[in-house]
């Protein structure tokens, strides 16, 4: 190696060394283990359609996707922000039992104000996926990000598995993460704040947060404060 050589890689040795350490270092494969997918997946009745519908290789498939969940600026807050995500996931489906929202076909969620994105005829925008993404206004421009029709087969979420992880990412990404820095509690309002938040549903509210902690715990990390919404 010539002196010049050496001289610049000892140079991008000290520059390395100066970076601040982030969650990049930690991949999300390290902290979704397929023991911990399992554990809440094994949680849902052995009937559930979604046993044979979400699956760990699904989630990291998606998550190729959106490579900036997990990577926060230190490794506690990524875990904190998986942790987060899974809890909205396990209580949104049921522990990923639920691929469709029940009863969500009998229900109207066509914004007809937004002209932006709107409804075709015979298509239902009810909750699907593991956040159970909802409504004309999400499902279009999910759709345009990831790569399908939303507007015109919103079903897709429902029958393609990495698809349907896409859509819970996206919406995370765009909506939740943020307000992640606010607590826990930020993000409850985030994805359903209307509903619960403000003793709307106490006991909804509660179920993400124990999820939350659990998750919290397993991952070695502190919840942080404000978790209630």
């Amino acid at each position: 190696m010539s002196k010049v050589a050496g001289f610049v890689a000892t140079l991008f040795m000290m520059v390395m060394m100066m970076v601040p350490k982030t969650e990049s270092a930690l991949h999300i494969d390290d902290i979704v283990t397929t023991q911990f997918f399992n554990n809440i997946i094994n949680e849902a009745d052995g009937d559930c359609p979604g046993k044979n519908f979400y699956s760990r290789d699904a989630f990291l498939k998606a998550h190729d996707s959106y490579r900036r969940f997990g990577s926060l600026r230190n490794e506690d807050d990524s875990k904190r922000e998986v942790a987060a995500a899974f809890a909205h996931f396990t209580h949104e489906s049921g522990h990923f039992c639920y691929i469709e929202e029940i009863g969500g076909a009998s229900r109207d969620y066509c914004d007809e104000s937004n002209t932006e994105f709107p409804c075709v005829p015979s298509k239902g925008y009810y909750g699907r996926g593991p956040i159970q993404l909802s409504w004309n206004f999400n499902y279009g421009p999910a759709g345009q990000n990831i790569g399908f029709d939303g507007l015109n087969a919103p079903e897709t979420v429902a029958n393609d598995p990495v698809v349907s992880f896409k859509t819970a990412l996206w919406y995370w990404m765009e909506f939740v993460r943020p307000v992640i820095n606010q607590g826990f509690g930020a993000t409850i309002r985030a994805i359903n704040g209307q509903l619960e938040c403000d003793q709307g549903n106490p006991a909804t509210v509660q179920a993400r947060v124990n999820y939350y902690t659990h998750y919290c715990s397993q991952f070695g990390v502190a919840p942080g404060d404000n978790l209630d919404c």
